[in-house]
């Protein structure tokens, strides 16, 4: 909880789309002042007018591209700032590139990490020393199911995500901060289409909703959990997938009806 004299304030990472608009909406009508952080100058505008019109609260807007190491320290250097402090840091930034990666575009799969990893380091380095020293925050790094399971690149990172999370969260326990991994499966946004991706009439009832998503997520912060898996279904697929040895078996199970054919982002 922030001090009694101000209202908390969250940093959200791609907010213009899908999950990340929905978190942005979601703390914005619960209250929450909001530093919103996209590569896209004119939707961040938009957002940020239509959330302080209804909402009342307060929205920066703080453009970077987060597979730019200088666009990330920027970000890193706003989380440091202990005269404007953030309460809550939302990793929702993403980007996935479709590709076989054997003869694929080295550059675009760097990016990728670049985003999915590494701006998610150094934003939880940047931020979590403050919270600590307040005695209260938290942090939500959005992964997915897909790192339970071979996938290629974009999955080894949502892997790294997710261990990475546990492990902050073990360390700050005791503190008063949190951290939580985020890990849906299938979810209502424009992120698979924009990547051209086909997912297949065999994924018809894996569809989540964001809204849904972010509600049951935030209860899970709350709580202190630290991967928040939605759905019984899904929670029952992850377990299956810890029971299944690693290779085909898994891959196939996560990839059924998938096509590669594009790149998608929504940060």
């Amino acid at each position: 909880m922030p001090a009694p004299d101000r209202r908390p304030v969250a940093l959200v990472t791609g907010p213009t789309s899908g999950i990340g608009e929905s978190f942005a909406r979601r703390l914005a009508a619960e209250g929450h002042d909001l530093v919103l952080v996209s590569r896209d100058r004119g939707r961040l505008d938009a957002l940020a007018a239509s959330l302080a019109a209804r909402h009342e609260v307060a929205c920066e807007v703080l453009p970077a591209d987060l597979s730019r190491r200088e666009d990330v320290l920027r970000v890193a250097e706003r989380l440091r700032d202990d005269e404007r402090p953030v309460d809550l840091l939302v990793n929702n930034a993403g980007l996935g590139v479709n590709q076989r990666f054997v003869g694929g575009d080295l550059d675009a799969e760097l990016r990728q990490l670049d985003v999915l990893a590494t701006a998610v380091l150094v934003l939880c380095h940047a931020a979590a020393p403050g919270m600590v020293a307040r005695g209260r925050g938290a942090v939500v790094n959005v992964s997915s199911v897909a790192g339970f399971g071979p996938m290629g690149s974009y999955s080894a990172a949502k892997a790294w995500c997710t261990s990475f999370t546990e492990h902050l969260a073990a360390t700050l326990r005791g503190t008063g901060v949190t951290a939580t991994a985020l890990c849906p499966g299938f979810v209502r946004t424009e992120f698979h289409s924009r990547a051209g991706m086909d997912v297949g009439a065999r994924t018809s009832g894996w569809w989540l909703d964001s809204d849904d998503l972010v509600e049951d997520c935030l209860a899970d912060v709350r709580r202190g959990r630290v991967l928040s898996v939605p759905s019984r279904r899904y929670t029952a697929l992850v377990a299956l997938l810890a029971l299944l040895p690693p290779g085909g078996y898994r891959a196939r199970l996560l990839s059924a009806g998938r096509r590669r054919t594009g790149t998608s982002r929504h940060d």
